[in-house]
């Protein structure tokens, strides 16, 4: 792993989610073949690219049935606990409208709703995503969405992963489709015959996954452009080579394109760290993936000090941020954009993917400057109320008016006027 010092020009962003015109020409004539053909274009494709030929992509209750039994106790009861975490965490966002009463009885409001359906994408081949099952359910089940969707690819046996099952079985989510890519997308914002348009579609995917989601926003709402995965480590003398070095490889074997990045003040800890992850990469199933990773966009940068590190880690804004630095705590008082923070030696990233409740659908390519990860807000909607009274539409029609006229709105004005006298004759 490249030791660099520490300069001012440093990226996370990697060319991915523009995909090349073959990509999105192809993203563009599966959309348009859903579009027209429906449940026959996603089973066409999902023959195509998964190599299954379905007669029906929904899940049965039976397929649920038996993956609850064959699923290990202990798993189960893992997941189950999980998933209390995850919910009570969430809890916290939920968000109250309000009422902002004005004189005369007049009165604005904020109304907030939960939206009616959403889809929820959860990402297959080769590994299974029971956590994103739980990442992506639970806000929509906090915020009290109505219908909840599942669409995930499955393997070439039709079968769906136990645990995505299971997952979606405790969280008590029966609408579940066998059906991935671009065409997952394009049901879930169009429709089918026997498929449902939902009103947003959040969750992870591969570049063909991210390049629908594109197309069909506008039609539907979308959570995120969701890029390969990221990891920065702020470090000290204090950290231990060996754990620092499994936590970065622990990104990096996600894909070939994730980026794990140290930001270290220690020239000793960055040596080791570097020595750490060619020892751990030789012992790691996924060697292949996480070496291309680490080999392509895995860095150490040396720091002439933390407060350096804090400027170069804000201007990467991270996916997640490590800090495993004396004070941690208070180091993190200075970080101003990361999708996620882990304070400590404790607070390892996976700790957040799986267990502790956070969200781990997060903004990634640096986007952590202006977006958040994925929560309640996520699925609900706000809606301003107006309520005037007579007399306070007397004291303010003519200062709307004028305001009205200002901009070469005259009918704007008009509305306002037309109620200035008394259509009953008394």
């Amino acid at each position: 792993m490249e030791i660099l010092n520490l300069t001012t020009n440093l990226s996370l962003k990697r060319t991915l989610e523009s995909g090349n015109e073959v990509q999105l020409q192809a993203v563009r004539e599966i959309i348009a073949q859903v579009r027209s053909n429906g449940d026959e274009a996603v089973r066409t494709y999902t023959e195509k690219w998964d190599g299954v030929k379905l007669s029906s992509n929904r899940v049965t209750e039976a397929e649920m049935a038996q993956a609850v039994n064959a699923m290990d106790a202990q798993i189960m009861q893992d997941l189950k606990e999980a998933a209390t975490n995850i919910t009570k965490y969430h809890e916290q966002q939920k968000r109250q409208g309000f009422t902002l009463p004005l004189e005369d009885g007049s009165w604005l409001a904020q109304k907030v709703q939960p939206l009616q359906a959403v889809g929820l994408y959860v990402p297959g081949g080769s590994a299974a995503y029971p956590s994103s099952v739980l990442m992506n359910v639970i806000p929509a089940l906090v915020a009290g969405v109505e219908r909840i969707v599942i669409a995930t690819p499955c393997g070439e046996d039709g079968k769906l992963p136990d645990a995505v099952l299971v997952a979606a079985s405790i969280l008590g989510i029966s609408e579940i489709y066998k059906m991935g890519g671009a065409q997952a997308i394009a049901a879930l914002a169009y429709g089918t015959e026997t498929i449902s348009p939902v009103d947003k579609i959040t969750g992870p995917g591969n570049i063909f996954v991210a390049l629908a989601k594109k197309e069909v926003f506008g039609e539907v709402a979308i959570d995120m452009i969701a890029g390969p995965s990221e990891i920065a480590i702020m470090a000290d003398d204090s950290a231990f080579a060996d754990e620092i070095a499994a936590d970065l490889l622990s990104q990096a074997e996600h894909d070939a394109l994730a980026c794990a990045i140290l930001v270290t003040t220690s020239e000793r800890l960055a040596k080791e760290v570097a020595a750490e992850i060619e020892q751990q990469l030789q012992q790691l199933p996924r060697q292949s993936i996480a070496r291309q990773s680490i080999e392509n966009y895995g860095r150490i940068y040396i720091a002439k000090s933390m407060s350096e590190a804090v400027t170069a880690i804000n201007q990467l804004a991270p996916e997640h941020l490590e800090i495993v630095t004396k004070n941690a705590e208070a180091v993190s008082e200075q970080i101003k954009n990361a999708g996620a923070i882990f304070i400590g030696r404790y607070s390892s990233e996976p700790v957040g993917d799986y267990f502790a409740g956070t969200n781990h659908v997060l903004p990634t390519n640096s986007t952590a400057r202006f977006a958040s990860g994925l929560n309640v807000d996520d699925f609900l909607k706000k809606t301003s109320v107006v309520y005037y009274s007579e007399k306070t539409w007397q004291e303010n029609a003519p200062k709307i008016a004028r305001l009205a006229r200002l901009e070469g709105l005259e009918g704007h004005a008009r509305a306002v006027e037309s109620r200035g006298w008394d259509k009953d004759g008394k």
